[in-house]
């Protein structure tokens, strides 16, 4: 059994959902499982109708309102006329019902299966956690006996239930939770996450041309990844399949015989030094030197719960026995939190810098990494240096100004003769 969750790009309009159809009928022979996302951009939409109703502005939440329908209305029209009266009113719902009713007119004998009686969560509304052990016992009792009757269950990602039944959300990322949770609650094979590219890759190509896929990532590479800022897959919703020492496969509906990313525990040894190259632009450096302070009992804790009192958030950090650096990714904040640090020490910030990090098992056992790293930026100023604690990334801080031709430098130079991510 394998659990296959689409995307919102995935399943975004008719034709993409005729190519998932087309994806999941090659795999009927290994008992998929189906986890939808809701089409594109509908949750954002949902959000933007909230806030115009909580604001007053009854006009534009019922244009908003109208716009929504009518688009769902229109998908469901051109897969099957017997879904559009089922057509309710927010996202993965209505992905699910449309889904579900497309791939049976299309020869697939597939089942809709509610998420929220399958997804036991708490009461924790727009971030619900989900209760592991109730969530098994449903799936294995509602789901399980589907897969072996050979039908294949279709259901709504990101949602779930409280126990009193009332409908909550896993938040952003859910709908990769959810497929983790079926995934770890049924022991399935695999778990593929279906999305429009062609798995992660070794750097953003919207920056650099020459990314290339990388064909096999273990979790912690892939979750320094994700929290420097490559955006496919945020390992933390698949957690749950990792621990189970399940593999996740990062693929393309768009192009489904790529063979993707492979997500594993521990990938196999690489022929190269890095995977990839991540970048986290729109950083702000904020310095705090306090010469006759620092090292008083508890004055670090004091800088660190300031931050946190303010609600804002730590990148990188670098000390110094008279000074502290850190990096925040957003601006929100700061004006307060220097005002309130600026009581007992010097504070200064500066904007639009950016992180970059470079990742991969090897860091842990090549010498000269920094050296070799940084002998391709002499010229380039570099704000601050990390490596953390896992031993898995070097990470520094530029002017978001260099980030173009840092990242091309380094990718020519640690990639440029990448043929396979395997070792011999």
């Amino acid at each position: 059994m394998i659990v296959m969750k689409f995307g919102g790009t995935s399943v975004e309009d008719a034709k993409a959902i005729g190519r998932a159809t087309e994806i999941v009928r090659g795999r009927l022979k290994e008992h998929p499982v189906v986890v939808v996302s809701a089409l594109a951009k509908v949750t954002d939409q949902l959000l933007a109708i909230a806030r115009s109703a909580a604001t007053g502005d009854s006009k534009t939440a019922l244009q908003l309102v109208e716009a929504f329908s009518q688009r769902h209305y229109e998908v469901a029209g051109e897969l099957t006329p017997r879904t559009t009266d089922q057509v309710a009113a927010y996202g993965e719902i209505l992905s699910s019902k449309i889904v579900a009713a497309a791939f049976s007119t299309r020869g697939l004998d597939s089942c809709l299966v509610d998420a929220r009686a399958c997804t036991v969560t708490d009461a924790n509304y727009m971030r619900a956690a989900p209760l592991i052990d109730d969530t098994n016992e449903r799936l294995q009792k509602l789901v399980a006996p589907l897969v072996d009757k050979g039908c294949v269950p279709v259901m709504g990602g990101f949602i779930g239930a409280s126990k009193a039944g009332v409908t909550t959300t896993l938040g952003r990322g859910g709908s990769d939770y959810s497929a983790a949770l079926v995934g770890a609650g049924l022991s399935a094979e695999r778990i593929e996450i279906w999305t429009d590219v062609d798995g992660m890759l070794t750097t953003d190509p919207g920056i650099c041309s020459n990314a290339r896929r990388i064909e096999v990532l273990s979790f912690d590479e892939a979750a320094e990844l994700a929290y420097f800022g490559a955006k496919v897959l945020h390992p933390a919703t698949v957690l749950p399949a990792i621990q189970k020492n399940i593999p996740v496969y990062v693929l393309n509906s768009r192009n489904p015989t790529c063979e993707g990313t492979k997500i594993t525990a521990r990938a196999p040894k690489s022929r190269h030094m890095f995977k990839a190259i991540a970048v986290k632009k729109g950083i702000t450096i904020v310095d705090v030197a306090a010469p006759r302070w620092l090292q008083l009992d508890g004055f670090l804790k004091w800088i660190v719960d300031a931050f946190a009192r303010h609600s804002v958030s730590v990148d990188v950090i670098s000390t110094s026995e008279v000074s502290l650096s850190v990096t925040v990714d957003t601006n929100e904040g700061i004006p307060s939190l220097t005002a309130e640090l600026a009581k007992l020490a010097d504070v200064k910030y500066e904007e639009r810098k950016a992180i970059v990090c470079l990742v991969g098992e090897n860091l842990r056992r090549t010498p000269g990494v920094a050296a070799r790293v940084f002998r391709e930026l002499e010229d380039v100023k570099i704000h601050m240096i990390s490596q953390g604690a896992s031993e898995i990334n070097l990470t520094f801080v530029i002017a978001e100004e260099d980030v173009a031709r840092v990242v091309e430098r380094l990718h020519r130079a640690f990639f440029s003769d990448r043929v396979s991510d395997m070792a011999a």
